[in-house]
């Protein structure tokens, strides 16, 4: 079955998801938390469509194959190609915001790193991109006005600020779009703050958005 993007007013967009473009540390304190280097240039990978389930529904990890961590992203969605684009040509093409969650395997990403592999295994796996419902831009204020956050069982966990991103979204989907062609339908996902850690098994998960994303869900047991 195909995941197709769909806006918080219940629309469905024309297009099914077809790739998920992230980037890795946009964000210096979680670079320094997970005790990585500041990146020069956007550290990018890709999940596939077969990672995509709903946020709003309950969520099914594989903790049979070790710690899973959250990592709380914005999350843009692409109404138009973009090929070597320029950031306004970039900034044009966004046609919602919303929210993510970039489920992590951390033993076995450390264990590939380690080996100096690809990080698929840990990050691309099915349900590994958690993808909230989009508000339309008309509902959202500037980039660098935008904040996000999760609690975890009441518990403030990431509190993400866009004027924090190392690299904004206009420059970010430009770089992307000189690697890979964004199609409509692609969703980009934008790197997220410190405070990543062990999904617990059976808590409860809260996110808000500025622009009046608010979800509540559950971690399967």
């Amino acid at each position: 079955m195909h995941f197709v993007p769909r806006f918080a007013d219940g629309q469905a967009f024309p297009n099914a998801l077809g790739k998920i473009v992230c980037v890795g540390r946009n964000y210096a304190d979680h670079a320094k938390e997970l005790d990585n280097p500041v990146p020069s240039e956007p550290l990018l990978f890709i999940k596939p469509a077969t990672s995509a389930v709903e946020l709003e529904k309950p969520i099914e990890a594989p903790f049979s194959r070790g710690e899973v961590h959250y990592e709380t992203e914005l999350a843009l969605l692409i109404g138009e190609e973009l090929t070597h684009a320029t950031t306004d040509e970039a900034e044009r093409a966004v046609v919602g915001i919303g929210l993510a969650l970039d489920l992590t395997l951390r033993d076995v990403q450390a264990r590939l790193k380690e080996k100096g592999h690809p990080w698929e295994a840990a990050k691309a796996f099915d349900g590994a991109c958690p993808l909230s419902a989009f508000l339309p831009l008309s509902q959202v204020p500037n980039w660098s006005a935008l904040t996000f956050s999760l609690e975890v069982d009441g518990e403030a966990r990431q509190h993400g600020e866009g004027s924090d991103m190392l690299f904004p979204v206009a420059t970010l989907v430009a770089e992307m779009s000189r690697h890979f062609t964004l199609l409509p339908g692609d969703v980009v996902l934008t790197g997220t703050p410190a405070g990543v850690g062990p999904l617990p098994r059976g808590a409860e998960l809260h996110f808000t958005l500025t622009g009046g994303l608010d979800i509540t869900t559950r971690v399967v047991d």
